[in-house]
Order: C-alpha cells, then sequence, then structure tokens
C-alpha cells in the first residue's frame, strides 16, 4: 500500500472540491444574504488548505498507471471521508453543534436527507442552496467526476471508478473510463437542467427549482421546505416524482436511450423491467391500500401511492405525505422498497436491483444443481456471464447489508429504548433515504432528538452506505494490504 499515491489523490480531489464553495457563495450575493459569504469562504479556504497538506509529499504521474485495486479502495473511502469533514465546516457557523453539523454534512454528501433541522425560518436561501450542493455533487460521485476532468487518472481510474460505483457486469459506454464519467456526468447535468426547466415552467421559482431539481436527480431528498412537497400542485408532484425515477435509472442506460436514440434498450434490460415492474406493482398495491383503508380519494391515492414508492426504492426521500400516519401494510411496502433500491450506476441507494437479480437467479440455479450436481449453470446479467468471484461479492454484500442494518437497529434500539425509532432509522441512513416512519425521525420530523451516540451510528451507516460497504470491508482484508492486485 503506497500511502504518497492515496493522499496524493485526496489532496488533488480536495483541490476541486474548494471550487465547489463558490456556488453557495454566489448565491449569497444574488439573495443579497452577505452574512453567509463568510462561511462558505472559509469553507473552501479550509478545503484547500487541507488539500495541500495531502499533496506535500507529489506522487509521481506514473505512479497513477500502477495503482493496485486496494489503494483505489483507500482511496475512494479516504476521499469521501475527507469530502463530508469538509462539508461540515460551513455548515458550523449556522449554529449547529460539530455532531448536528457533521451529521447533516454526512446526509448530504451521502444523498440521504435525514435532517437536524429543526426550525427552516432560521436559515438563510443560501443555506439550502448548499445542502442540495452537497447532494447533487454526491449523487453522482465525486470520484466519477474528477476521473473525467483530470486526465493523470487514466489507468488509476478504473479501480476508482468501479469502487465508488461497483456494477457486476463492468459495462463501460466507453472504451476509456474517463470518457464514460464524461458522459455520465453530462447526462447528469442535462437531467437536473431539464428538471429545474420543467418546474420552473410549472410555477416554481428558480430558487425552488433549483433546490428540488439538484435533490431529485441525486436522489437525496433535502428539501428547502420542512413540509417538502406537502401541499404542492399535483403537476409538481408527478414531475419531481417521474424524474426521481429517472435518478434510478441506470445512467449507462439512460445514455443509450438519451444520446444514442435506442429506445428500445429499455426492452432488452432485465434489470429496467424489473424496476418498472416493482414501481408499478408497489404503487398499485399502495394505492388500493390507501384508497380502501384511509381517507385518500382515488385521485390522491394513486399521486402519493406513486410518488412515496419512487423515491423510496430509489432513496430520495422526499415526501409528497406524510405517511407516517398511513395503515402499517402500506408502510409495511415501502419498509421492504427501502431494502431494494434502484438500478447499478444510478443515484439510487441500498442493495440495488442488479444484486437482487442475482440473488434470485444463484438460488434458483443451486435449486437446479441439487437435481443435476453434475451440470454447468452459469448465472447471467444481462445477458453476461457473471464470473464466480464477482458473484461472491455480490452473496456477500447482501449479507454485509442485512448484518450491519441488524448491528445497528440493536444498539439504537438499545440507546434509544425505542424498537421502531431502532429499525427504521438504520435501514433509512444505511440505505441513504432519509426520512423513517414514526413520528420522531419520519417525513415531517428530524434526527436532532437523537442521543450523540445514536446519531454517529448513523452518520456511520449513511457513509458505508454512500461507499455500497464493499470498499470498507475490504481494508480489513489483511492479504489486500500486502498483495498488489
Amino acid at each position: 500500500m503506497r500511502f504518497k499515491i492515496i493522499f496524493n489523490t485526496v489532496g488533488i480531489l480536495l483541490k476541486y472540491v474548494s471550487l465547489m464553495f463558490i456556488f453557495p457563495v454566489i448565491s449569497a450575493l444574488c439573495f443579497l444574504e452577505y452574512n453567509s459569504i463568510l462561511p462558505f469562504v472559509t469553507g473552501g479556504i479550509g478545503c484547500f488548505l487541507i488539500a495541500s497538506l495531502f499533496c506535500k509529499n507529489d506522487a509521481k504521474e506514473k505512479d497513477f498507471d500502477t495503482v493496485t485495486r486496494m489503494e483505489g479502495f483507500a482511496s475512494v473511502i479516504l476521499c469521501w471521508l475527507m469530502f463530508g469533514l469538509v462539508c461540515t465546516i460551513p455548515l458550523l457557523f449556522y449554529d449547529l453543534s460539530f455532531i448536528n453539523a457533521l451529521f447533516e454534512a454526512f446526509s448530504g454528501v451521502s444523498t440521504t436527507g435525514a435532517t437536524v433541522i429543526l426550525d427552516y425560518s432560521l436559515y438563510p436561501k443560501t443555506f439550502f442552496i448548499y445542502r442540495a450542493l452537497m447532494q447533487w455533487f454526491g449523487g453522482m460521485g465525486i470520484i466519477v467526476l474528477f476521473i473525467a476532468v483530470l486526465p493523470k487518472f487514466a489507468v488509476a481510474g478504473r479501480q476508482m471508478f468501479f469502487a465508488e460505483s461497483p456494477n457486476p457486469t463492468e459495462e463501460k459506454i466507453t472504451p476509456r473510463i474517463r470518457y464514460t464519467a464524461s458522459w455520465l456526468w453530462s447526462i447528469y447535468i442535462l437531467l437536473t437542467a431539464i428538471q429545474i426547466i420543467a418546474l420552473k415552467f410549472l410555477g416554481m421559482s428558480y430558487y425552488d427549482a433549483i433546490c428540488d431539481s439538484l435533490s431529485t436527480i441525486s436522489a437525496g431528498g433535502f428539501s428547502n421546505r420542512p413540509s417538502s412537497l406537502i401541499g404542492l400542485d399535483d403537476k409538481i408532484v408527478y414531475t419531481v416524482g417521474f424524474f426521481a425515477f429517472l435518478a434510478g435509472v441506470n445512467f449507462l442506460l439512460t445514455y443509450k436511450v438519451i444520446i444514442k436514440g435506442k429506445i428500445f434498450e429499455l426492452f432488452k434490460s432485465e434489470e429496467f423491467k424489473t424496476y418498472f415492474n416493482i414501481v408499478l406493482l408497489s404503487t398499485v398495491l399502495i394505492a388500493a391500500i390507501l384508497y380502501f383503508g384511509y381517507e385518500y380519494d382515488l385521485k390522491d391515492s394513486f399521486k402519493n401511492a406513486f410518488y412515496e414508492t419512487v423515491v423510496t426504492i430509489t432513496s430520495t426521500g422526499s415526501c409528497s405525505a406524510d405517511y407516517s400516519t398511513w395503515p402499517l401494510r402500506a408502510k409495511i411496502c415501502m419498509f421492504c422498497l427501502m431494502f431494494i433500491g434502484g438500478s447499478a450506476i444510478s443515484a439510487s441507494g441500498s442493495i440495488k436491483l442488479t444484486r437482487w437479480i442475482y440473488v434470485v437467479k444463484f438460488i434458483k440455479r443451486e435449486l437446479k444443481k441439487m437435481a443435476h450436481p453434475s451440470a454447468i449453470i452459469p448465472v447471467k446479467l444481462e445477458q453476461r456471464i457473471v464470473q464466480a468471484d464477482i458473484g461472491q461479492q455480490i452473496i456477500i454484500f447482501v449479507m454485509f447489508f442485512v448484518g450491519i442494518f441488524a448491528v445497528s437497529s440493536i444498539l439504537v434500539a438499545f440507546i434509544e429504548q425505542d424498537v421502531t425509532t431502532a429499525i427504521t432509522g438504520s435501514i433509512a441512513t444505511l440505505s441513504n433515504t432519509g426520512p423513517a416512519f414514526d413520528n420522531i425521525i419520519g417525513p415531517l420530523g428530524n434526527y436532532s432528538t437523537m442521543s450523540i451516540p445514536t446519531k454517529l451510528i448513523f452518520i456511520f451507516n449513511m457513509f458505508i452506505g454512500r461507499l455500497e460497504i464493499i470498499p470498507f470491508l475490504a481494508l480489513f482484508n489483511k492479504e489486500l494490504w500486502e498483495k498488489r492486485n
């Protein structure tokens, strides 16, 4: 493990991250919120100084062409850790304690959308623009962004790309990872711009449209309104829901459809078809539960069922209704969706559909092999055979995801003496969804009343949930520290 390369990589990335703080400064000037300039100037300078410390022992450019898998994992983990820490700096200027600022920052960069904010009226518009920006940069991934803009990462980028955005088939849309990363960010920016224009056309102010679009395309969920989308026009709710759905689609597939014009790729993708069918069936089921067991009429039942289904499976986490008051059956459906997630190479969190498709096919294969022990039956995803080592990683990922959920639920239940908060809060943070189901941390609640140990557990959940666990687990493998692979 060559720490010089890892630290230098983090330093280079943080220097570019420091430019992110320019945007809230511009926002403060536009909104005449001059008191909000200092927090973000301080954050930008602080980020640059920290970056300079990491770059003190500059690695040679040729070293980046020999980055190992383990060094890629370590670089990604440290980059995300430092990204969350530097994003904490400006929040300290808004009378948030260090733990609360840390929680809000990691909730933002991990696109979780859980908040500790109590009174939204106490904060300026620039504060909410910054929260949305954290999510937006975290949604596609800072590693993917800097692979796209830094030629230096031509070879090292492959290790880091698949560490941050794992895909069982390792599919690319161009031969070079750098160009793939560039196209992914182009699609991401395009979808964001289209949503801003659409929401503005529907009557939103540019401020609201920008905040909602940055939070939706990133599958984040932070809102600049305490009630999120509750009470807004149905057209706005459906529009945001549609873009949340797109945030859960594999961006490689989106590229093929939008840029290449290959619309029929949608019908060839088993991942997309599974995603679409789950959203459709869940929407119909929850709508029926709300219509027959709640006070909604048919129109509101379908609207809220569609929106909450989409934002839950994609881990977006905003809300069109206070679903903490819904019938238990509806909440059970949403609870299950939190474990599913959207597509691979998307902004969504949780386990993700590709892995579940593999698990189902793996189980079917093992059942067949019981009857035919000598049969060689490969498992395929998107018409590609999944290699045995990749399949093992998928199984391990699912096991550890469930294991971390169970352990954090037990710990939080012991600390808070509240099983509902523990279980729903653990999956909401680990899946990067944000709001849970009870009155305390539900869609209209917040995490401010949680104890410091509980907040630290949830911060850990959000962090490794965004990393998708495997890079984190790899650090505990002694062989990976010793071998160059």
